[in-house]
């Protein structure tokens, strides 16, 4: 059948300061077509997105769009034209609706209409969120929803707009299997519907259930098109990252070590979290699965101090401890890194030398206050060096960094603080494949020297790879841990689904 082209770049380029973004990029879309843009961190997938959306101006090259060459010189003219794109980096406003979020400057502006019609918005929201079976409340306010139902919100907006080309710059980045299903059946319907879908994951398995064509882009240079059909994972992993990845990986054995640097009695709160108890032991990678709203992040942050406790006690190496705060668990050694690295993580406006010391700011501040340049900035060198960061010095803004290396910025945070145990909330979301894996063995570096880490992901293969045991929540309960020997993918979903029989 002859397929009828919607969208086509050529020549695509641009240049930041001290970074050349894209060069000479191309890429086309067809209707009916789901097609995925592919690349490590810093490949360019993000920015090229960007310029089709009109949110940065290209350096050169030309957009070819329904036969007509455009000028796509705003987010408004991007609409317009009937392009939209959910952002890897959430766009929304938390003190405002999901039904107001979804159709923001879309309210009814007759004449003489000063308060917004909220029973309208919400009456069209409800009936957009049940065409595409999203389980949220038009009214709920967003600030208050999990990252992945803010994700859901995302989508409904995107799809709210009924453009010809949705762009999907990791859309199941926070979404568990089941939510991912669902995703994919709308992206179905948009597809039958003749709509061109724009496809960027990090999660490669996800191409062959959803994708027609792949394009690979590397260092932000086109590299390579390919039918989905006809590839194999392995051979896309080869073309992003120029040397093999072994996906499929379980952790090497690390001696054996009894010494209890952890222990975790009957936490409680007043929302979810119902008499979790568990040990951590020196050296060890202990993994948290479990299904969206099983309270691992619940337990982590009551584990620190930003959520209260209602019962429990923490015992840090046979002493018990009081963590009201954040700072009191610093205080004692434990690192937090959120699965919400805007929000929780990062200084946005600073850059990556005080991000990366930020935690540790007093050990290198002299007796006035200053900062200690000299040190700080040796010490912070050697954290891009060891993590890989791409950024152009330890000066540039953490904004201006890709997704991917704002993580390890968060993660160099951390390390520089040297806490002995460290609790790693998601810690790849977001991540390519060939960084993934340098920080996989990043983290096995780190137990293997001593520190202790508590691992929550939603990705049962990174769990199975990294955990030497492996704790399974279900809706505020610890249901089981299982040791890696004993454990595979459908034991956990076992226990990750033990009270929804």
């Amino acid at each position: 059948m002859a397929t009828t082209q919607l969208l086509s770049l050529t020549g695509v380029s641009k240049e930041f300061p001290g970074v050349k973004a894209l060069d000479n990029v191309h890429f086309d879309l067809n209707r009916g077509e789901v097609h995925a843009i592919v690349g490590e961190n810093g490949a360019g997938k993000s920015t090229l997105m960007k310029i089709l959306s009109g949110i940065y101006k290209k350096d050169a090259g030309n957009i070819n769009y329904q036969g007509k060459q455009v000028n796509v010189s705003s987010p408004f003219e991007a609409q317009k034209l009937g392009i939209s794109i959910i952002h890897q980096e959430l766009n929304l406003m938390p003190d405002l609706t999901v039904a107001q979020n979804i159709f923001i400057g879309r309210e009814d502006r007759r004449k003489g209409r000063v308060f917004l019609n909220n029973a309208k918005l919400n009456n069209a929201a409800r009936e957009l969120l049940v065409e595409l079976e999203l389980a949220l409340d038009p009214k709920a306010i967003v600030g208050g929803l999990t990252i992945a139902k803010q994700q859901m919100v995302e989508i409904a907006k995107a799809v709210s707009y009924r453009g010809e080309v949705i762009i999907m710059d990791e859309p199941t980045s926070s979404l568990t299997p089941a939510e991912t299903e669902s995703l994919f059946k709308i992206i179905r319907t948009l597809k039958a519907a003749g709509k061109g879908v724009v496809y960027i994951s990090h999660r490669l398995e996800e191409l062959n259930k959803i994708t027609d064509r792949i394009t690979v882009l590397r260092d932000g240079e086109y590299v390579k098109t390919l039918n989905t059909a006809e590839t194999s994972i392995s051979e896309v992993i080869s073309l992003m990252v120029g040397r093999k990845v072994d996906q499929d990986q379980r952790p090497d054995l690390r001696p054996h070590n009894n010494e209890i640097v952890l222990s975790v009695e009957g936490i409680s709160d007043q929302h979810l979290l119902r008499d979790v108890s568990f040990d951590l032991r020196k050296g060890e990678i202990l993994g948290f699965a479990g299904l969206m709203g099983a309270g691992r992040t619940e337990l982590a942050r009551a584990l620190i101090g930003a959520n209260q406790k209602t019962a429990g006690k923490v015992t840090l190496r046979g002493k018990e401890v009081k963590i009201n705060n954040p700072s009191d668990a610093v205080k004692a050694g434990i690192g937090y890194l959120s699965e919400d690295r805007k929000k929780y993580g990062l200084l946005l406006i600073q850059n990556v030398t005080f991000n990366t010391i930020l935690s540790s700011i007093p050990a290198f501040s002299n007796k006035f206050g200053f900062l200690k340049t000299k040190p700080a900035g040796a010490l912070v060198r050697e954290a891009i060096k060891q993590l890989s960061i791409r950024t152009p010095s330890e000066n540039q803004y953490v904004k201006n960094l890709s997704g991917g290396n704002q993580q390890k910025v968060v993660i160099a945070k951390w390390l520089t603080r040297d806490c002995d145990i460290l609790i790693f909330d998601e810690p790849t979301r977001g991540i390519d494949v060939g960084a993934k894996d340098e920080i996989y063995k990043l983290l096995t570096k780190l137990a293997s020297e001593g520190k202790s880490i508590i691992m929550i992901s939603s990705e049962l293969p990174e769990i199975l790879r990294m955990s030497d045991r492996i704790a399974v929540m279900c809706e505020g309960k610890l249901t089981g841990i299982i040791d890696n020997k004993d454990a595979d993918q459908n034991k956990i979903m076992q226990y990750a689904t033990k009270f929804r029989d």
